[in-house]
């Protein structure tokens, strides 16, 4: 009898923002919100299964734009137990991803929120060139 395998590739079609912060979650979530006129809210902890050390939580607020249909969603990089989302991005806290982005340019959103005192600096990535880019997909 034959075999046969089932390849499925992954679509990463958004926007990826990282965001450097020495401030809580709560706290940068407030700023953003003021800055870019969104209300993001808490929902449960993303969380991410590991084969050897289980699941881990990663601090996670989401909102959905019904104007212009852009979903925001603010993941924290580092886990209760201090494991990464993104380990090859260790210097980053927090991610900003917008899904379904068709209005705003990325570097835009980066130079609003860049003046704030919160937010130490902020970049935009291609997600295509991260390793553990399958963390992001939920």
């Amino acid at each position: 009898m034959a075999k046969y395998k089932l390849e499925w590739d992954e679509e990463y079609d958004f926007d990826l923002i990282g965001i450097c912060s020495n401030h809580a979650d709560y706290r940068l979530t407030w700023t953003l919100n003021k800055l870019l006129d969104i209300r993001l809210e808490k929902e449960e902890d993303y969380i991410v299964g590991h084969k050897k050390d289980g699941d881990y939580r990663f601090s996670f607020y989401s909102y959905y734009d019904e104007e212009t249909h852009i979903s925001y969603y603010l993941l924290r990089n580092v886990s209760d137990t201090f494991k990464r989302l993104i380990p090859e991005k260790d210097q980053i806290d927090f991610f900003l991803i917008l899904k379904d982005n068709t209005e705003l340019e990325p570097e835009d959103v980066v130079e609003k929120i860049k003046p704030s005192e919160t937010v130490l600096t902020a970049f935009v990535f291609n997600v295509e060139e991260l390793k553990s880019k399958d963390n992001l997909v939920f």
